[in-house]
């Protein structure tokens, strides 16, 4: 079962022109992906920001095709696909999408770090993602 997201578009997220403005995405893909480590992986990103390592999974690249507008008003379907699983690093695709139009796709290498340096992925993380990964394209 691949994860998602549906996310609204408000007015802040519009330009002038009444459609997303593209570095609003960036903050929906940051909200998809920070759900997806509460809800799939266990960890929020207040218990990682919290703790005595300064944990986290700041994202080292993002790349984004932007392939149609949304609209205030409209709900956009956002799907998190785990592409690759490094050993500190995982790249996914996340997708934005409002039935068959496909709004917007881009893929992001996120990392973990610990004492603001990459590091392992904890054993109980890692073996989440990795189940994820063996479900995420199962009905």
């Amino acid at each position: 079962m691949t994860y998602t997201r549906l996310i609204q578009i408000e007015f802040n997220h519009c330009d002038p022109a009444g459609i997303v403005f593209y570095p609003r995405y960036f903050e929906m893909t940051n909200s998809v992906v920070e759900n997806f480590f509460a809800d799939v992986v266990g960890r929020s990103f207040a218990q990682m920001h919290t703790g005595p390592h300064h944990n986290g999974v700041p994202t080292a690249r993002i790349e984004a095709d932007f392939i149609a507008p949304s609209r205030l008003g409209d709900k956009v379907l956002f799907s998190l696909k785990i592409t690759r699983l490094g050993r500190s690093s995982i790249t996914c695709q996340i997708e934005g999408a409002m039935g068959q139009d496909t709004r917007l796709r881009a893929q992001l290498t996120l990392v973990w770090v610990q004492d603001l340096h990459s590091a392992p992925w904890p054993d109980d993380m890692r073996t989440r993602l990795t189940q994820y990964m063996e479900r995420q394209d199962a009905p």
